[in-house]
């Protein structure tokens, strides 16, 4: 039996099952992917942060594809008024907790994945405990301080982070890492945490649920076409998507020299990382 290296040295590449060449087939014909590039994903881990309107598609297609080990962090409970865009779930499922009923939507679409939960908010003190066990990070949180903070704890566990985020008509998604040509981290775009209140949330302006799952499926794409080896193509660009002019537009991205995390004169480090609990609830897409 063949056994390479997995993605992130996490787990050996093994040979296709009959029942994994039948699931994946469709898969494997595209160029690039291949047995090998299968493989690779059923060898991978990714942590995808937010269990709602783009984690049910992030979830959903990570799954599909055959990603190995999938986690799963959402510390809030369904509401009906989820429904209409966190399509993962069902009536049946309001009240629990939005991991667990991700968890069992996944285990039903594919008996591959192995799924682990995590019924908390990602905060200072877990996020560089948890976050280093995953090749990569799809952020489908719905509030800055969630977003710096996985920025933050990617960046110095080394972890590509798939971004992306919804509100109203529009969606914006972009691919971070820490080496290689595509540079900036998320810092580099935003700056830091906004005021409470500075920028609009679904439950002030609303949202189309289709946007939000244009946005997660996009995030899905680039974490696959990662681990399967084939690169991202929005590193280093943002892409913003507005839903009601149907349009899409690229914006590039560059490292600011005065960053406080990538920068020439980083600040914030493993024992320097900002405490953001104060600033939870400004959020985008709810």
């Amino acid at each position: 039996m063949r056994a390479t290296s997995a993605p992130a040295g996490e787990r050996p590449l093994m040979p296709l099952t009959i029942d994994q060449a039948q699931r994946y087939s469709r898969q494997m014909l595209l160029e690039g992917v291949g047995a090998h590039g299968q493989e690779r994903l059923l060898a991978s881990s990714v942590l995808c942060i937010g269990a709602g309107g783009l984690g049910s598609p992030v979830l959903s297609y990570l799954a599909g594809a055959g990603i190995g080990r999938i986690g799963i962090m959402d510390g809030d409970r369904l509401e009906l008024s989820n429904l209409h865009r966190q399509v993962i779930h069902s009536t049946r499922d309001l009240g629990r907790p939005k991991a667990e009923s991700a968890c069992s939507r996944l285990r039903m679409l594919n008996p591959d994945a192995e799924v682990e939960i995590y019924s908390e908010a990602l905060n200072r003190e877990n996020a560089l405990r948890i976050i280093p066990r995953y090749d990569a990070l799809v952020d489908a949180s719905d509030n800055f301080p969630t977003r710096f903070l996985a920025n933050d704890a990617c960046f110095l566990a080394g972890k590509p982070l798939f971004f992306g985020s919804a509100v109203a008509w529009e969606g914006q998604a972009a691919s971070f890492f820490t080496s290689g040509p595509a540079g900036p981290c998320y810092r580099c775009l935003f700056g830091d945490v906004p005021p409470l209140g500075a920028a609009p949330s679904a439950n002030e302006i609303g949202i189309l649920g289709p946007v939000a799952g244009v946005i997660g499926a996009i995030q899905a794409a680039e974490c696959i076409r990662h681990l399967a080896g084939l690169g991202a193509a929005l590193a280093g660009r943002l892409l913003v998507h507005n839903g009601a002019q149907m349009s899409f537009r690229h914006i590039p991205l560059r490292r600011n020299p005065d960053c406080p995390l990538c920068g020439d004169r980083p600040t914030i480090s493993r024992s320097a990382l900002p405490d953001y609990t104060g600033a939870l609830g400004t959020n985008l897409e709810t």
